[in-house]
Order: C-alpha cells, then sequence, then structure tokens
C-alpha cells in the first residue's frame, strides 16, 4: 500500500484499500481448520473500519460520529489481535510480509482513530 501525501489523509479511500487488501491477503491463506475462523474474524473486523468510518461521515450528531469513530479504533484493534495470531502460523516468506504490512496499516488506523476521537471530545 503505497500512499503518496493527499492519500494519507483520504480516510475513506484508505481504509477501502486496506479491506481490499485485507481481502486479497486472506484469500490466499491456507485453509485450515486451524486458520479458517482466524481469517473469518479478521475478515469481520478488518472490513468493517471502513464501514463504521463512512458511517461516521453521515452521523446525525457529534455524540453519534464520536460513537461511529470509537468503533472504527476498536475494529481496528481487533484486526491486529488477529493479524498477529494469523502471523504466527505462518512461515516466514511473503505472506508473513503482507500480514505484516497489514498490521502496520492497521495500527495506524489505531493511532488516527485515537487522535480523531480524542479531538472530538
Amino acid at each position: 500500500m503505497t500512499q503518496d501525501q493527499n492519500h494519507n489523509y483520504d480516510l475513506e479511500k484508505r481504509t477501502l484499500e486496506f479491506s481490499q487488501t485485507l481481502i486479497s491477503f486472506l484469500k490466499k491463506l491456507p485453509n485450515t481448520q486451524i486458520l479458517i475462523p482466524l481469517i473469518n474474524q479478521c475478515l469481520r473486523a478488518g472490513t468493517s473500519i471502513g464501514a463504521n468510518y463512512r458511517e461516521a461521515n453521515g452521523a446525525s450528531s457529534k455524540k453519534d460520529f464520536i460513537s461511529k469513530i470509537y468503533i472504527c479504533k476498536k475494529e481496528a484493534k481487533e484486526t491486529l489481535y488477529w493479524l498477529e495470531l494469523i502471523g504466527q502460523s505462518l512461515d516466514q516468506g511473503d505472506l508473513k510480509q503482507e500480514c505484516r504490512t497489514l498490521w502496520q496499516e492497521a495500527k495506524e488506523f489505531v493511532l488516527i482513530f485515537g487522535k480523531i476521537s480524542s479531538k472530538s471530545v
């Protein structure tokens, strides 16, 4: 996920690209009895970051906006958890590196949404 200066601040686009990249990554993983539940949980949490951010942008009040942004942060933190578990199950290689890159982006989302929620109070 390369980002130019303007892209860093277009969170709707950035979260959509994260979801798309996450889906592509998860499709590459082996469908083992251990990984399937982790993949499903990661997919739900990771793709809901962008969905909740879009809901926040359409919020009916400041309180609703803050609530949705907090959910974005929670989902990003949950995504970190699932990516960490998935990453630990992978051998070194391209998939492990892809997992690290996704983990880093989710970590940035935690920081971004944390900052937005703290400034919105």
